[in-house]
């Protein structure tokens, strides 16, 4: 096999972006507003500031703004740990006996193992800079966390993680690795908030959800004099900051005159997957090309492709605005498994748009596919991907071997979003066939549905 084109391909620092690209700018049709819940108009930057950072407010309401700079103290922090690599996949293709060609941009290569460090960044040198006096933050699998506990003890803020109570049972060592970095680690729900003591009263056994941890770290945030909460997906913000990813990921390709037919990238709220696919969604908006876009979500939490396109609150608690997004209703509680990350009730309303207006794909996958995935990338490529990476592999695969079949020799961009040695119980329950793969039915995604919030005049 011919390997004229590198294993892995890193920018040089000329190379490097020096903006961030909001998409949102080049949107025929802008994402919904995001609602006020108790006047259901739009949010104003007042209604937002007493919960975020000003700046990133600006940034979360913006959407002409095309390019956004990146600030030299935040480029500067960046070259620790970036450019990352993109990587041909040779020994995968070679396995699969398929005449696709495909590459991932490996996002491992920090502390935290996972791309969220690019978001997390930003958002505490804003903090930072506004000189306020600390940051609460929720986390899932823990990577978010992680990253935002580095970033803090950067900028020498105080941080309160509040993390999914499975995921802070499962994965001990990453509530360790945020000690590490002075975070306080409280596991969601808890009783230090009202919220918490709520969810708590109802479900005394639950192990919590996104939902339920956002709700706390918000109630947290404005209730702490300096205070303010930062989100590590979902938000338009996050997903301008992790452009980075698909940016450097363009001008890679373009050294390699390459161009993607198919990205890929895991779905839980967003971040990963428009930050991956940014770029190259901007030239199909504009003509330029017509690659193909798909998100690959958990099917025990799949809020794309069982969902429904409506107003909902981000979070459990039901105390942050209203998002038009795909949603299975703030009150659906995933089940505890090991999709990690991936285990939210909405997805970002810029996906939700571009998915809803026929711009991009969505599949759900089983669990026990997603670690047979995993595993069979691990042994070719030598790197063992976290669960909620494995969702993206699992449909790379799939895809190449379409590609076998059919004899077209496609270029498949995926994003591998982080390492997954924090993550050996869920390999471990793979390897001893004590993995289980659940799949709500139809009454069980009702339940939450009938959480969704009614709006006069908006949504009845």
């Amino acid at each position: 096999m011919s390997r004229k084109v590198p294993y892995r391909l890193y920018l040089t620092e000329e190379q490097m972006p020096k903006q961030w690209y909001n998409l949102r700018a080049d949107m025929k049709e802008k994402p919904d507003a995001m609602l006020n819940p108790a006047t259901a108009k739009p949010v104003t930057f007042e209604d937002l500031c007493p919960v975020f950072c000003d700046e990133l407010v600006k940034q979360e309401l913006d959407n002409q703004t095309r390019y956004f700079d990146i600030p030299e103290e935040v480029q500067e922090y960046y070259k620790v740990y970036r450019p990352s690599p993109l990587i041909r996949a040779y020994n995968l293709e070679k396995a699969l006996g398929t005449p696709a060609k495909i590459y991932f941009k490996f996002e491992g290569n920090n502390t935290s193992g996972s791309h969220k460090l690019n978001s997390a960044i930003a958002q505490a040198y804003y903090a930072k800079k506004q000189g306020l006096n600390g940051l609460t933050t929720e986390t899932g699998a823990g990577q978010w966390g992680t990253a935002l506990s580095e970033a803090c003890a950067y900028y020498q803020l105080p941080l309160t993680v509040f993390m999914v109570k499975c995921s802070y049972e499962q994965k001990p060592f990453r509530k360790l690795v945020m000690q590490t970095f002075d975070a306080k680690v409280i596991p969601s729900p808890s009783d230090t908030t009202d919220i918490g003591k709520k969810i708590l009263s109802e479900d005394p056994l639950t192990g919590g959800s996104l939902g339920c941890a956002i709700s706390e770290a918000v109630e947290k945030a404005v209730t702490t004099p300096g205070y303010r909460y930062v989100l590590g997906s979902v938000l338009n913000q996050v997903l301008l900051h992790q452009s980075i990813v698909g940016l450097e990921s363009k001008i890679a390709m373009e050294i390699l005159d390459e161009y993607p037919d198919i990205v890929i990238g895991c779905a839980g709220g967003g971040s990963n997957l428009g930050g991956l696919i940014a770029p190259f969604m901007q030239d199909k908006i504009l003509g330029k090309n017509n690659a193909r876009f798909i998100a690959v979500e958990p099917a025990s939490c799949p809020s794309l492709t069982r969902g429904r396109y409506a107003y909902d609150f981000c979070d459990t608690g039901k105390v942050t605005p209203l998002a038009k997004m795909y949603t299975l209703g703030s009150g659906f509680i995933p089940s505890p498994n090991h999709a990690g990350g991936l285990r939210y009730h909405g997805m970002s309303p810029i996906l939700s748009k571009l998915y809803h207006d026929g711009y991009m794909e969505a599949v759900a996958v089983e669990q026990n596919n997603v670690f047979e995935a995993a595993t069979f990338f691990a042994k070719q490529e030598s790197i063992l991907p976290a669960p909620e990476s494995a969702h993206a592999i699992a449909c790379a695969i799939d895809e190449a071997l379409k590609c076998k079949e059919s004899g077209e020799a496609k270029t498949i961009l995926f994003g591998l979003t982080g390492t997954g040695y924090f993550d050996m119980s869920a390999y471990s329950a793979y390897h001893d066939g004590t993995m289980t793969d659940y799949l709500p039915d139809d009454a069980q995604l009702e339940e939450g549905f009938k959480s969704l919030p009614k709006i006069p005049g908006i949504q009845e």
